[in-house]
């Protein structure tokens, strides 16, 4: 019922930035949460950042201070504005937003995007 997309991810030097974004589209009525991941080779998936429907915020402890978790105007966009990126945050990041209906709920999860930093 709900599709998300991420864009925004690529390759760059330690200490630059990134700006990755999560669009959501499809029949819903509003979101609990919208949540970053992210997963690097053979480690599991970590909760980086999340956006409650309150506009609350809540970061891994790793990316406090470097990381902001933001919504758009629009309302179906969150952003994930990175700074001062280390190579330990090279993985690839994946939006998960929970959403609910009129009826029910439900969490979908994007496809993902490779963010890579070069030390």
């Amino acid at each position: 019922q709900v599709q998300v997309v991420e864009s925004g991810g690529g390759s760059v030097q330690a200490g630059g930035s990134l700006r990755l974004s999560c669009t959501a589209s499809g029949t819903y009525h509003s979101f609990q949460h919208i949540k970053w991941y992210r997963q690097a080779p053979g480690k599991q998936r970590e909760l980086v950042a999340t956006i409650n429907s309150d506009d609350t915020t809540n970061y891994a402890e790793s990316v406090k201070g470097r990381f902001t978790i933001s919504r758009g105007n629009a309302g179906n966009t969150v952003s994930l504005q990175m700074n001062s990126l280390k190579a330990e945050d090279t993985a690839v990041y994946y939006c998960n937003v929970g959403w609910l209906t009129g009826i029910t709920g439900g969490s979908s999860w994007g496809q993902g995007t490779q963010v890579t930093v070069s030390s």
